[in-house]
């Protein structure tokens, strides 16, 4: 399975704009969710619709309030309903992106031969101005009694890319799967 994607990789190189940072980070992030769902793991995408449905709450509700029937100041409280709406459905998309999402970019079901019963959180960030990739990979139930610790690496970007932005696909499926072997280790058991 490797081979083929490095064969694919030799026709079309994944290339960035060394000098945006978002574009280096939007290809590591991509590969990544490449080289993980490559191991069995079944993306989870329930948290991504959640956010589509808010997300479409919240036009339908902007919509209700720019085409309401009546004129303002005839509409005046419905308006005012319309925007206290926005407001919580808003502040609900908000709270869900920043306490469940955070840096996450992808969130797997468990592997379907594996004993475990937990998915992963697969997450990233790569800070404006700097060239540090950290990738940590954690389980998405960390509370469940088969989740491992979270593992983490923090490597720099100019180890996978060319002096043209060409990402050098080998090195990093490498080291990403290395992390992967990582967190399926088996714990050691303290006596």
């Amino acid at each position: 399975m490797q081979d083929k994607n490095s064969d694919s990789a030799n026709k079309n190189p994944k290339k960035a704009n060394l000098l945006d940072h978002h574009s280096i980070k939007h290809i590591l992030d991509e590969s990544v969710t490449e080289i993980v769902t490559s191991r069995g793991y079944v993306e989870d995408v329930r948290m991504s619709n959640i956010r589509l449905f808010l997300g479409t709450i919240i036009i339908v509700i902007a919509l209700f309030a720019q085409f309401y029937k009546k004129k303002f100041p005839d509409n005046r409280d419905f308006l005012i309903l319309c925007i206290v709406l926005y407001i919580v459905f808003n502040g609900l998309l908000q709270l869900i992106i920043y306490t469940k999402e955070k840096n996450a970019i992808l969130f797997t079901y468990p592997p379907a031969d594996s004993f475990t019963s937990t998915g992963l959180v697969v997450s990233s960030q790569l800070p404006r101005f700097s060239d540090m990739y950290t990738l940590v990979i954690a389980s998405a139930d960390p509370k469940s009694i088969s989740a491992n610790p979270p593992v983490r690496f923090t490597k720099s970007v100019t180890q996978w890319f060319t002096k043209d932005g060409i990402l050098v696909e080998g090195l990093f499926w490498k080291d990403v799967e290395a992390l992967i072997n990582e967190y399926q280790k088996e714990p050691k058991k303290s006596k």
